[in-house]
């Protein structure tokens, strides 16, 4: 047997070994980054099974911790972070927030105004209300964009109060203002998300216009406006509540 042939078999195995060792590689960091979140979701299961008995567990709508700029937007106990994947290679960018009234309760949890700004509600917007920011209380000379989500239900029935009906521009809103109520809208009625409100901190794109928000590297870390830890990397699995 030439060299050349026998030296095939053992550059096989290295390979195989390189990719088993990737794969391996592959399972453990997908478990780490996973796990969290499926802690989470159990503890949701948790909270919606008897939210009497978990009321230290919830957020508050309109309670503001320590000296955080921004309110909370709506009750209820946060499971997704900023941050939490779902699957390889996504990361969340902005926080979920599911409502004592447990998924059954379309319509039932109030979402409010965390920060005085200008709301717009584009005309194909069903569920979503955006509330633009002119001075980051954090960042005086940058402009930044509160994001909402989800007030509808499966089938797009909006939860959206009327005085912020699709096609408005612009219109002030202050801190504290009740803008609708959580829902479970996807865009598809035989996938509907589960009834929380989504509520992300946008970027501004430098134009007077937001970023795209389904890009994480758009978004910003809410932890230090809402007062409380919701970074994904560095909660864990702990539970999120304001201790003011």
């Amino acid at each position: 047997m030439r060299f050349q042939d026998r030296a095939r078999p053992k550059r096989i195995s290295l390979w195989l070994a390189a990719v088993a060792i990737l794969l391996l590689v592959g399972v453990y960091l997908l478990l780490r980054d996973i796990r969290p979140l499926a802690e989470r979701m159990t503890r949701l299961r948790q909270f919606w099974s008897n939210p009497q008995a978990h009321r230290d567990w919830m957020i508050k709508v309109g309670e503001r911790c320590g000296e955080a700029p921004f309110l909370m937007p709506t009750d209820g106990f946060i499971g997704s972070l900023w941050g939490s994947s779902f699957r390889p290679g996504h990361a969340h960018q902005g926080i979920d927030v599911f409502g004592p009234s447990g998924p059954d309760g379309l319509g039932l949890d109030a979402v409010v105004v965390a920060y005085d700004g200008y709301l717009t509600r584009l005309p194909d917007w069903r569920s979503s209300v955006i509330i633009r920011v002119p001075k980051d209380p954090l960042q005086p000379g940058r402009q930044i964009w509160m994001y909402y989500t989800h007030l509808a239900d499966a089938e797009g029935n909006s939860f959206i109060l009327e005085a912020f009906s699709p096609g408005t521009q612009e219109l002030f809103v202050s801190a504290g203002t009740l803008l609708g109520y959580q829902g479970n809208y996807s865009a598809d009625p035989d996938n509907p998300t589960g009834m929380h409100l989504h509520f992300s901190i946008v970027k501004d794109n430098g134009e007077g216009s937001f970023k795209n928000e389904l890009e994480i590297r758009n978004t910003l870390d809410p932890s230090p406006y809402l007062g409380v830890d919701v970074n994904a990397e560095s909660v864990g699995t702990a539970i999120i509540v304001c201790q003011s």
